[in-house]
């Protein structure tokens, strides 16, 4: 998409940080901006500063573990907008920080629940309606640097966030012939309020392995001060659409760590001579497989 006039944008978390950098400034690119968030005051006051800047804004209270409110929520865009969105942003997410071994089935079922399910709950409520719309349109999904590599101290969520970056290469592929691209964004830090998201855990997901109290809010605190802006890194995501770019990962520093990291895991494949008959076998009977899911699944289309 290089067009923003108009179109309506969806973003999930969009009552802060990321997500409101968004709103801001697809805002100000034209769009009819929702903002779905689980926190009712401040969607009041996003809404208002959006609103203030001239930007068309509607807001909805959701939570984004919940299908069947997923789907009321989509049922107002709708209703309010007379169409689904074009643009959906996959942005809200919650973390939690603790030895791995220490984690709680509570910890994986929120921190997993919230960034892997509400993400799926997003895309299975909205891209049937998307494509159904006819019309072109885009879906960014915000992932993370720690979805790129395992992190002793934020398992789950690294978890959850790798699971995210394969969903959004698989939907990457089925959706080209839809015109609907699909990108995921791979941040560090953020200068967002993410340090307090236990404070929206639910009770029914209380029994942490983690300590959690002021003092280490405090100390998230003291790393995302020094996060990118939020306007700046949704500056980066509307060129990453402009350009239908499947990785969006404005953050330079990290480059060399992330070659280091994949260079280890190329090398460790063996070489073709090390077995070139079953190499060979392997490769044709998946083409073969492939080819006759994809015959299959075209006669029954037609």
């Amino acid at each position: 998409m290089d067009h923003f006039e108009n179109e309506i944008a969806f973003i999930t978390g969009g009552a802060s940080g990321a997500g409101f950098g968004q709103a801001q400034v697809f805002g100000r690119a034209g769009c009819r901006i929702v903002i779905a968030d689980i926190r009712p005051q401040p969607v009041e006051e996003a809404l208002a500063q959006l609103r203030a800047d001239g930007i068309t804004a509607h807001g909805i209270v959701l939570d984004i573990m919940d299908r069947v409110a997923y789907a009321r929520a989509a049922d107002e865009v709708e209703q309010v907008f007379g169409a689904p969105p074009s643009l959906l942003f996959n942005t809200a997410g919650v973390n939690s920080f603790g030895p791995v071994e220490n984690t709680s089935y509570d910890d994986f079922d929120w921190i997993v629940g919230v960034n892997l399910g509400g993400v799926i709950n997003g895309m299975v409520t909205f891209v049937p309606r998307m494509i159904a719309s006819g019309r072109p349109g885009h879906i960014v999904t915000t992932s993370s640097l720690g979805g790129l590599m395992g992190s002793a101290f934020a398992a789950p969520y690294s978890a959850a966030k790798a699971a995210v970056i394969n969903l959004m290469e698989s939907y990457r592929q089925g959706l080209e012939k839809h015109n609907i691209g699909v990108s995921v964004l791979c941040p560090a830090n953020i200068k967002s309020n993410i340090a307090e998201a236990s404070k929206l855990r639910p009770a029914s997901f209380g029994q942490s392995g983690y300590v959690e109290n002021e003092d280490t809010v405090a100390s998230l605190h003291s790393i995302h001060i020094h996060g990118m802006e939020p306007v700046q890194l949704a500056e980066y995501v509307k060129a990453g659409i402009e350009a239908n770019e499947l990785y969006i990962i404005p953050y330079p520093e990290a480059k060399e760590g992330l070659r280091d990291h994949f260079d280890k895991i190329v090398e460790s494949v063996l070489p073709l001579e090390a077995d070139p008959e079953g190499a060979r076998l392997r490769t044709e009977a998946l083409q073969n497989w492939a080819a006759g899911r994809a015959a299959a699944f075209n006669e029954k289309e037609a």
